[in-house]
């Protein structure tokens, strides 16, 4: 018996955008959000920023649909999670925010992180670690951003094993206080993401 599935369909490719209306409102959807980019409430120390960039998919396509997460350490390096053990300055920053793309673009007002402990006691570099939610994908992608003109990402451990001609995929452009890097999903100049 055979199953008829239309010309190049694969169920990884049917799959989503199912999250949208739990998980990014306020935008398609007039629902409260606790997780709508603002990642850092007025008054957390550090410097104040803003990441963005527009999301493509394979053929140079803004993607519209898009969930992005990202997980930080605050200005210290200090992450608030039971693991971390240090102490924070203040507990009301938690590190974490969430970003849709209606337009093809995320943003997140944050602060930059601090450098933070890495493997065999080496120091990392301040960087966002970012998952990316889409339709198609059966399982979300991760990867890092970066900021650019940090003396620490010479000697990043992780940086170290991306091939130096696909850095720049993860290292985001200052331009005054807002850092912008694109996401690729597929395709010329791929975003690097990370097999966890």
């Amino acid at each position: 018996m055979t199953n008829p599935r239309p010309d190049g369909i694969t169920p990884s490719q049917t799959v989503g955008p199912f999250f949208h209306y739990g998980l990014t409102p306020g935008s398609a959807y007039p629902v409260p959000t606790s997780a709508d980019g603002h990642v850092a409430a007025p008054g957390t120390a550090g410097e104040r920023i803003v990441l963005t960039g527009r999301v493509f998919d394979g053929e140079g396509t803004l993607v519209p649909d898009v969930m992005m997460e990202i997980w930080q350490a605050d200005s210290e390096g200090r992450y608030a999670h039971p693991a971390d053990g240090r102490p924070r300055a203040s507990n009301a920053f938690m590190g974490f925010g969430r970003s849709d793309t209606p337009d093809g673009v995320y943003r997140f007002d944050t602060i930059k992180p601090g450098q933070v402990p890495g493997p065999n006691g080496t120091m990392q570099a301040p960087h966002m670690v970012v998952a990316v939610f889409g339709r198609g994908m059966l399982k979300h992608l991760f990867t890092r951003i970066y900021f650019e003109g940090e003396a620490a990402n010479a000697s990043d451990p992780i940086l170290a094993l991306v091939p130096a001609d696909r850095r720049d995929t993860l290292i985001a452009k200052k331009d005054g206080s807002t850092y912008r890097l694109d996401i690729r999903l597929q395709g010329d100049n791929e975003t690097v993401f990370f097999a966890v």
